[in-house]
């Protein structure tokens, strides 16, 4: 939780993203940063490396040429990988040598192990920084990582393959018996699974039993879906419960219309 704004727990929007990457240019920590957003500085920090670009420059530098080792400056080996025997070439100059020496020690940046994680406002050029493994923040690649984890959070099956599995080995057995959703559910509550989501999981075909094995699922026609969601929410501008809340009671009165069947056009009004 925030220590700025106790209950702060909305998400970060794309504006926020934009700000974090401005300010990680500047070499702005992540405490500045998340005091400006009011927000927990652990979750400036869990953005940025949830969501920072891995590059990996393998064609090397120009003071680094394909070796990645921290000691390639003071190592004088030879002929480690034994290919040819009179291979009188330094080990630190040959492409080969990161994947046959077994002194190899991959050189590291303390700024990508720590905060703020990414290569964002290191005052070392690109092209002469020797580290191989660079990471960077970029405000519109996180906003649409972040959009298709949140998507895919919600979609698909909420348990593994292993659960589905066992739940399969009892409830298709019973519905080749004859038995509905409703009973296998009501029978058997260890499965924690309730009738609409078995009728899912059939109609997706995560079940070795079909459709088809329920007995009245065939003899009714599929249900018409009707789109009824607003999409113009600006419909309920002034009119959200707030809005209600903030009349005053002495000047207007509630009213409450009940509509009667589709059938009769007679319209009921009741006053409060």
């Amino acid at each position: 939780m925030s220590k700025y704004i106790p209950g702060n727990q909305k998400h970060l929007k794309f504006e926020n993203r934009i700000y974090i990457e401005n300010e990680l240019n500047k070499g702005t920590s992540f405490k500045d940063i998340a005091k400006f957003l009011c927000k927990d500085p652990t979750t400036i920090s869990k953005e940025v490396k949830a969501h920072r670009i891995s590059d990996w420059y393998h064609k090397g530098t120009f003071y680094n040429t394909k070796n990645f080792c921290i000691h390639r400056y003071h190592c004088k080996k030879t002929n480690v990988c034994k290919k040819i025997i009179l291979c009188g070439i330094k080990c630190a100059s040959c492409p080969t040598c990161n994947q046959t020496c077994p002194d190899f020690e991959k050189e590291r940046c303390k700024r990508l192990d720590q905060a703020p994680y990414v290569c964002n406002g290191c005052d070392k050029k690109i092209n002469h920084c020797t580290i191989a493994h660079k990471y960077k923040y970029d405000a519109r690649f996180a906003d649409r990582k972040y959009r298709e984890t949140l998507s895919d959070s919600r979609a698909g099956v909420n348990m593994t393959k292993h659960e589905l599995h066992q739940k399969d080995m009892i409830i298709t057995p019973l519905i080749e018996q004859g038995q509905s959703p409703y009973q296998i559910a009501t029978n058997h509550p260890e499965l924690d699974i309730s009738v609409r989501t078995i009728y899912n999981y059939l109609d997706q075909g995560l079940f070795t039993a079909r459709n088809i094995d329920l007995k009245r699922k065939t003899k009714f026609k599929p249900r018409k879906c009707h789109k009824t969601q607003i999409s113009d929410r600006s419909v309920f501008i002034s009119r959200t419960y707030s809005d209600f809340q903030a009349l005053n009671p002495s000047v207007y009165v509630e009213m409450d219309t009940v509509h009667s069947s589709r059938e009769s056009k007679k319209t009921l009004l009741t006053f409060f």
